[in-house]
């Protein structure tokens, strides 16, 4: 990947037994649907494609991902709420030129509409990507500002209005080319730590180097604000970040997706740092079960696709994507590829008519049509005009279907381009329950699509139903980073980790939504970060609920007439 020309290629009781069992199955299942459990099927049809409707320019966003080779990689996109409306809002990357953070001005179910803010101290230029995360626990999003150069915390005051705050929380670390985050909060930190993966150092001609180090930024013992960065090495070009509790132990490690392109093919690899509380970061190996992976890794997206309770992995990479699943339980970091099986490997362009290997980014596991299967989003474009890849190379809308496969739909969907995808997200930017796009294209501009179901633009019909949640905790990790939504309909639960990082260069903060096919309510539970797990609590279908910790009800949100 990535044709830099500085780097080189490369199984009967008695019956009176019987009548007592008949009575006490009688009982539990009256017992069991008096809480809902067997109240509802689970859902069992996946549903077609939902439409969506390209509405860039008249929701007034117009901005353009650009520059030269050292921005080819980066692109991202951060979502997140930073007026307190409920409604989701952007800043996007503009590598060369300014960053740009847009207000989201969209009615309820209606049209798209976005009015850009500017400011100095958020358009900042040589901006790969950003993320969105609380930092200081004072219920306002923050940002992480990933840059070619000095990366930026900026710190939100509300109302989109931001700061700088490297100095207040003692932020520095290496000028580096930076590409992927990732945060978590380690037990009795009140600051998260923080990880930067970092990508093409052009001043080194050492073929055993050529990248700069990622970073790991831990709180002083006062928690008020960062030591020095510790390196973590080796590092290997660095595209994607996540810290995940993989096995769910309660500890949140680090997995990095390199490049392979910057790397000796005896040397480098994917990598899953072990983060323990108090110690030195180090990393799985072969003697811990970890096999060894060598993709151009662009992208993570993770999700527990399987119901087994730990979560799979999908990376991204050029025509080498891989879908992992745990091979022998939570013991050990055994990975193996379930994609090709699973219809997911999505190695060429779909339609186009371009047969060579595809170039994928930004991946991310969400319900587009609301039918209780998982979906999966891929945004692709060639790095540049690499002749051995695809150059009209469209992204990819895999829908879940209900064996567990995925199928393409992102034709039927409306969705297709041939510009140079990079970051995307699916968000709900206007209220209505159902996910929206946004892709950032290097060298061309961002698209942004509304999801209208199965009508128009005009009179948009919704599909299945869902739910939108809000997980909230004290302070300092408010949004409850590592925390494990659980979501039951039936006797099937769906259950989405909590995190920040991963995908290409940008995430999201807010509301975490969940389709729940043709069910009406659904039942809700959260294991918190620390251990406890909380009750059951039935919320009503198409709600937006709020759950904060040791409360045992959701409290409803509504975004009302405006």
């Amino acid at each position: 990947m990535h044709r830099d020309p500085r780097a080189g290629a490369r199984r009967g009781p008695p019956m009176v037994a019987i009548g007592a069992i008949g009575a006490l199955l009688v009982a539990i299942v009256a017992a069991v649907a008096s809480t809902g459990v067997l109240s509802r099927s689970p859902p069992s049809v996946a549903l077609a494609a939902p439409h969506f409707v390209e509405e860039t320019a008249i929701a007034g966003v117009e901005h353009t991902y650009d520059g030269g080779f050292e921005y080819a990689a980066g692109g991202g996109v951060a979502v997140f709420d930073c007026d307190g409306d409920g409604r989701p809002d952007l800043y996007l990357a503009g590598g060369s030129g300014s960053a740009a953070l847009y207000r989201n001005d969209s009615p309820v179910g209606g049209a798209l509409r976005f009015t850009r803010l500017r400011d100095p101290v958020t358009d900042l230029t040589a901006v790969n990507g950003a993320y969105p995360i609380d930092i200081d626990g004072d219920g306002i999003t923050d940002l992480v500002v990933l840059r070619n150069g000095e990366n930026v915390l900026l710190r939100g005051l509300g109302g989109c209005r931001f700061q700088r705050a490297n100095e207040r929380w003692g932020f520095s670390a290496p000028t580096a080319a930076t590409m992927a985050f990732s945060a978590t909060w380690e037990a009795g930190a009140t600051l998260p730590t923080l990880a930067f993966g970092n990508y093409v150092d052009p001043a080194s001609t050492d073929p055993h180097k050529l990248c700069f180090d990622n970073q790991l930024l831990r709180p002083t013992a006062g928690g008020v604000a960062y030591a020095p960065a510790t390196p973590l090495r080796p590092s290997w070009c660095a595209l994607s970040m996540l810290f995940s509790d993989w096995s769910r132990s309660g500890r949140m490690d680090l997995r990095v997706s390199n490049d392979r392109h910057y790397y000796p093919p005896t040397e480098g690899q994917e990598q899953l740092w072990r983060v323990a509380p108090g110690d030195a970061p180090s990393l799985y190996t072969a003697d811990d079960g970890w096999v060894s992976v060598q993709v151009e890794g662009m992208g993570i997206a993770s999700y527990d696709l399987t119901g087994d309770g730990y979560p799979e992995v999908f990376l991204t990479s050029q025509a080498d994507n891989r879908l992992q699943t745990l091979a022998a339980g939570p013991s050990q970091p055994t990975y193996r590829d379930i994609g090709l099986r699973r219809g997911a490997n999505a190695a060429r362009p779909f339609t186009g008519g371009d047969t060579r290997p595809s170039t994928a980014w930004h991946d991310e596991f969400a319900d587009v049509n609301n039918d209780g299967f998982v979906d999966l989003f891929i945004s692709k474009g060639n790095v540049t005009d690499e002749p051995d890849h695809a150059l009209l190379d469209p992204s990819d809308l895999l829908l879940g279907q209900a064996d567990g496969t995925f199928r393409e739909a992102a034709d039927a969907a409306g969705i297709i381009t041939f510009e140079r995808g990079r970051g995307a997200a699916l968000a709900d930017f206007n209220v209505d329950g159902m996910l929206d796009l946004i892709e950032v294209n290097y060298r061309g501009p961002v698209r942004l699509w509304r999801n209208v179901g199965t009508g128009d633009a005009s009179h948009p019909r919704a599909m299945g139903n869902w739910l939108a949640l809000r997980i909230v905790q004290p302070a300092p990790n408010v949004d409850a980073i590592g925390a494990w939504v659980q979501v039951r309909v039936g006797e099937r639960i769906l259950r989405r980790e909590l995190t920040v990082g991963g995908g290409h260069a940008g995430g999201q903060n807010g509301w975490i939504h969940f389709g729940i096919g043709d069910a009406t309510s659904a039942e809700v539970r959260v294991a918190w970060p620390g251990g406890e797990t909380g009750l059951w609590v039935r919320v009503k279908a198409n709600e937006f609920a709020v759950l904060r910790r040791g409360d045992g009800e959701a409290r409803l949100w509504s975004p009302g007439g405006s």
